[in-house]
């Protein structure tokens, strides 16, 4: 297994390419040959070795919390950094400053330090935090940037002239996104994002800048969110939870936590306090935080949710490939028996703003719409993707709405006539379009199992 290689080898002089995980073994060559060389001053893995720009040196990081330096022609020792120890944890990573004078590693100590290798001490030593999340697994000194990145997956702006706070602190999400929702804040615009791993981060649509909300929240995926009335942000998870966060306040502590007696599929809401939630054979109506009733063995697979914005009506769709009307009547939830025939098993429901529209699509790869005013008549069928649909969200100018599939694919499409779409192919390179709301009438951000968030401008 080789950790590092090297450019072009002078002829005639031996250089060190490579070197096996136990810290044993190093392989060099002398320009005709390439040569196995006993090298046993680890006592546990090495994980990183980095030869200096100049080449007249290489360093050795290991488990064992050591950094050696060698010649580089000769491979012989020349020092161990800090005298024994370097860090009280395993390093991770090294990186050589540009003039080959000093060195940056990483440890799983926290700390990240950097090294005046020609007279071996520290210089700085940079504490990233207390948690396990904080152990630094990787860095970077390129050119007059200093980097490094956490196990929490965030990357870490190192200030020399201030070790005890990173200049920038790039933030995100280091498993699939699972959900996200937009809301105006202050006069700005934010994203919010939840993933797999039960994490919530909100963006500034404007900047990118990014953060997390503080405290502890969900510990499993988020598997949808929404925005109520009163500024709250609304989500479920997998850890059995319906979660209301202030969003001026964006700190978990203190905030209304709803314990479901089974697991919640989708949530949304609608004025007067209200929410619905989908669960797995259930469908609960919440009012004000608190749960009122339920809708136990409904005879069918709930699956998705979508709330008219009167606050009067409920869709439900289900994997039976029908959509359900429920009217709220106080503290109740009434089904009207009124069916509406999708083309698969329901994958998401939406009402347009306007709550003229009812859109509907499924595993079969088509959106159907349905007019409100008409009975919920089907006022057209929109076919396009190559895969199940799993996503719809409609723009605020209620004439268009987007939808995003296994595919890859994202389609806008133009209420009165199926035929004229914007299609924007392989919007998600690595993964499926999990999901995807509107900032405005142009302005359209999706979301994946690839980690990422994007904003799209739409032309029609």
């Amino acid at each position: 297994k080789v950790f590092a290689s090297l450019p072009q080898v002078e002829r005639g002089v031996s250089k060190i390419i490579g070197g096996d995980p136990k810290g044993n073994n190093f392989i060099y060559t002398n320009g005709k040959c390439v040569i196995l060389r006993n090298i046993d001053d680890h006592g546990r893995f090495v994980n990183c070795v980095r030869f200096s720009p100049d080449g007249n040196r290489f360093a050795t990081a290991s488990a064992d919390g050591q950094i050696y330096v060698y010649d580089g022609k000769t491979g012989e020792k020349v020092c161990a950094l800090g005298g024994g120890k370097a860090h009280d944890g395993g390093i991770y990573a090294i990186s050589w400053s540009p003039d080959s004078t000093h060195l940056l590693s990483a440890s799983g100590d926290k700390t990240s330090k950097i090294w005046d290798v020609n007279v071996n001490s520290v210089v700085s030593t940079f504490t990233m935090g207390s948690t396990v999340l904080d152990q630094q697994l990787g860095c970077l000194w390129q050119k007059d940037h200093l980097l490094s990145i956490s196990l929490s997956g965030y990357i870490n702006y190192l200030d020399k002239n201030n070790p005890s706070k990173p200049l920038r602190v790039i933030k995100g999400h280091s498993k699939s996104i699972q959900c996200l929702t937009v809301h105006k804040n202050g006069g700005k615009s934010y994203i919010y994002s939840g993933s797999h791993d039960g994490h919530i981060n909100y963006w500034d649509s404007e900047t990118g800048e990014n953060d997390s909300f503080a405290g502890k929240g969900h510990t499993n995926q988020v598997s949808r969110m929404t925005v109520d009335e009163s500024g709250q942000l609304v989500s479920c998870s997998m850890d059995d939870t319906v979660r209301y966060t202030n969003l001026t306040l964006r700190d978990y502590s203190g905030q209304g936590v709803v314990k479901m007696d089974v697991q919640p599929k989708c949530v949304a809401v609608g004025p007067g306090g209200y929410a619905v939630v989908v669960c797995i054979g259930q469908i609960v109506l919440l009012k004000d935080q608190k749960k009122c009733f339920s809708v136990d063995s409904p005879g069918y697979e709930p699956e998705v949710v979508a709330v008219h914005p009167s606050g009067d009506t409920v869709a439900v769709g289900g994997t039976d490939g029908n959509v359900r009307l429920y009217s709220i009547l106080g503290t109740t939830l009434k089904d009207e028996g009124k069916l509406l025939e999708a083309k698969g098993p329901v994958t998401d429901v939406a009402y347009s703003h306007d709550g003229a529209f009812l859109a509907v699509c499924d595993a079969s790869k088509v959106v159907t719409v349905f007019s409100v005013a008409d009975g919920y008549s089907e006022n057209n069928v929109f076919y396009g993707h190559h895969a199940k649909i799993v996503c719809l969200a409609w723009s605020p100018d209620n004439e268009h709405f987007a939808s995003g599939g296994m595919d890859m694919m994202v389609y806008v499409w133009t209420l009165s006539d199926p035929e004229t779409r914007v299609k924007i192919q392989d919007a998600h390179r690595l993964h499926h379009v999990s999901s995807l709301a509107w900032l405005d009438e142009r302005t359209l951000v999706t979301t994946s199992h690839d980690a990422s968030v994007k904003e799209w401008t739409i032309t029609y």
